[in-house]
């Protein structure tokens, strides 16, 4: 009987979210300068895998100069620059999905 009330309780607060949905969409001409902020934003995506490339380059020798010279600090610092650069990018690359896929998800 618990259990039912608490889904009686989600129900109503499901309402009570679609009624106060104001209705407002996403359109693609309210700005007057929106082709210029998607150029900015494709060249800031750029220049960040740009920067990914850099510190894979540079945490791989950091690896590989720690492994080589038996030094275990080095060549951890150097594995996880590796792995954070590889998480970054794969982030900055997956971004435009990632925003697609969950502004397509509708309480409602």
């Amino acid at each position: 009987m618990k259990d039912i009330d608490v889904f009686q309780g989600s129900a109503l607060l499901r309402q009570l979210v679609i009624m106060q949905d104001p209705g407002v969409k996403p359109n693609t001409d309210g700005l007057p300068g929106l082709p210029a902020v998607r150029s900015l934003a494709g060249a800031t995506i750029t220049f960040a895998l740009v920067s990914c490339v850099v510190a894979l380059i540079i945490s791989a020798a950091a690896w590989a100069l720690g492994n080589i010279n038996g030094n275990a600090h080095f060549a951890s610092k150097g594995r996880t620059g590796v792995l954070a650069s590889l998480f970054a990018a794969i982030l900055i690359g997956s971004a435009n999905a990632l925003i697609r896929f969950f502004s397509g998800i509708s309480i409602g």
